[in-house]
């Protein structure tokens, strides 16, 4: 699997969301909604995610192991990286 497109949405408001980005894969899937956020440590992923009856959220989509996980994070911050650098 190859990430093959990353778009990153910024956003300008003081929350802790920095924006929303999409992931393209190997151009023919796309995961669209994932938020990127700024935690106590830095940024972070947050997967697309659906609220249950019982109001507990849950993944739609998420990476099943590290190597995956840190391959969605180097190409969502490295884009996200670049529109920061585009707007200073």
């Amino acid at each position: 699997m190859k990430i093959t497109s990353v778009n990153v949405h910024k956003k300008n408001d003081d929350t802790r969301m920095k924006g929303i980005a999409s992931v393209l894969l190997d151009d023919c899937f796309v995961v669209r909604d994932i938020r990127i956020i700024e935690g106590k440590d830095g940024l972070f992923i947050a997967m697309p995610s659906r609220k249950n009856a019982e109001g507990e959220y849950h993944d739609i989509a998420h990476p099943i192991n590290v190597e995956t996980r840190k391959m969605f994070e180097d190409a969502i911050f490295e884009e996200y990286n670049k529109e920061e650098e585009e707007t200073h």
